[in-house]
């Protein structure tokens, strides 16, 4: 509808624009007829069928300095839907029939909303536009020379220039306002569909590979392995920044190929890597990122979407089973192939810490010397019951080992070889886990 505050149509400010017309066959409009219809309403048939040239020959310089601003027929239409717009509102601005419209155009919001979906920059797209003035610019120079005599010409051409600066700035930040809240939208969007299809990976609601590929843009097919990545002390912000650079630097590290980074709640992150096989051999100790408060817990390497949903949930229990774990005991990463058996024996913490004070009775106690029992009976066990090989592991006497076992035996009331295997894990278990899984009021004597 034509702006109720413009100049009547026919009332010029600048008469010559009437006599513009193309210098070819005008190409059909890109526009919406509404806007055609209007413009022809305002300034007339010939002026617009210059104005639609002058656009279309805008697009097609644009397209050749920044080629992803194309890509073929509908993305040239895209663009020369914003450029003939623009230029169609250039001319009513100058003309003085509508100095009041807004310089953004419906067609170029369209094409704003393209470019977020296809990934352009924001800075190509401003690039875009300043080359777009400046062609749209030497058109009305161009024309202001062919029709104004040459008394008039510099008056009128520094009015050109002074109008066309003033749309320009305002079309240029309009445009990247519009481009902004658009990627915002588009980003909350399109990460919504990301976070609910991980979901349904993870329940196992979702089993379709390509339905799954299309909405994570993840390759499926392949080994994955997965991790997941928080700060230690954990930090009191939401950003995730650094997370997910060192997300993507171990997965490469690891080999991954393809790559899949998902924010999970402040200061955490979960994330994906997959290739067609993983070198089991490759260790993280060089990996580690310059900001020494990242830690990383990884599954173990499997294929497809089972091995996407697998290697997860073992990366979780990696994590639980090192933030529960006796602090500084881990390095910044740990893996679920070394931290198997506490995760699994530690899925239910409560019962865990039954067991482990069941199992050990008084040598549970959160005490000196039942610490110094625990650790020379735990690696008695792991050196096959040697306490030459205990002493050495431990810097201490054989003799010193074999009165700490059978102290051990004492207090515990039994042969310890009737219940080794159960007695073994508790001990693996306080080893690890500490304060959480110990009684801290038994005391054994001395």
């Amino acid at each position: 509808m034509p702006d109720p505050t413009a100049a009547a149509p026919g009332t010029w400010t600048r008469p010559w624009l009437r006599n513009l017309r193309a210098h070819a066959t005008a190409p059909k409009p890109a526009s919406t007829a509404a806007t055609v219809a209007d413009a022809i309403d305002r300034v007339g048939l010939g002026p617009v069928e210059w104005a639609c040239e002058v656009g279309h020959s805008m697009a097609t310089r644009i397209i050749v300095e920044i080629p992803e601003l194309g890509g073929g027929t509908e993305q040239f239409d895209t663009l020369r839907m914003g450029t003939e717009s623009s230029t169609l509102r250039s001319l009513i601005w100058i003309s003085g029939t509508a100095e009041s419209f807004p310089a953004i155009t419906d067609e170029a919001l369209v094409g704003v909303r393209e470019f977020v979906r296809r990934g352009v920059s924001l800075d190509r797209v401003l690039r875009g536009i300043r080359l777009g003035h400046a062609q749209m610019a030497k058109a009305f120079m161009a024309a202001c020379r062919e029709l104004v005599p040459a008394a008039e010409r510099t008056d009128q051409m520094q009015t050109i220039t002074d109008v066309l600066f003033d749309y320009i700035d305002d079309f240029s930040g309009e445009m990247a306002g519009e481009y902004i809240s658009e990627r915002d939208r588009w980003m909350a969007s399109a990460a919504a569909a990301r976070d609910e299809a991980v979901r349904q990976i993870l329940n196992g609601d979702l089993t379709d590979t390509t339905d799954a590929h299309h909405v994570l843009g993840y390759d499926l097919t392949r080994h994955n392995i997965a991790a997941t990545l928080w700060y230690e002390p954990t930090r009191n912000r939401s950003d995730t920044s650094e997370l997910q650079t060192a997300a993507h630097q171990v997965l490469t590290r690891l080999g991954a190929t393809h790559r899949l980074v998902v924010p999970v709640g402040a200061g955490r992150l979960w994330a994906w890597g997959s290739r067609r096989e993983f070198d089991p051999t490759v260790s993280l100790d060089d990996a580690r990122p310059a900001q020494h408060d990242i830690r990383i817990a990884t599954g173990t390497p499997a294929f497809g979407i089972d091995g996407f949903r697998r290697s997860h949930h073992e990366a979780v229990a990696t994590e639980r089973t090192t933030r529960a774990s006796t602090p500084g005991r881990d390095g910044w990463a740990t893996t679920y192939a070394d931290l198997a058996i506490p995760a699994m024996l530690t899925t239910d913490i409560t019962t865990a810490r039954d067991f482990v004070r069941r199992e050990l009775g008084p040598l549970a106690a959160e005490t000196t010397h039942a610490a110094d029992l625990r650790s020379t009976l735990l690696s008695y066990f792991d050196e096959e019951s040697s306490p030459l090989d205990a002493a050495r592991r431990l810097h201490v006497s054989r003799n010193t080992v074999a009165y700490r076992v059978k102290r051990a035996g004492e207090l515990l009331g039994y042969d310890i070889t009737t219940r080794r295997y159960q007695l073994h894990t508790a001990l693996i278990l306080a080893d690890r886990f500490g304060a959480t899984v110990l009684h801290p009021t038994t005391t054994p004597s001395s």
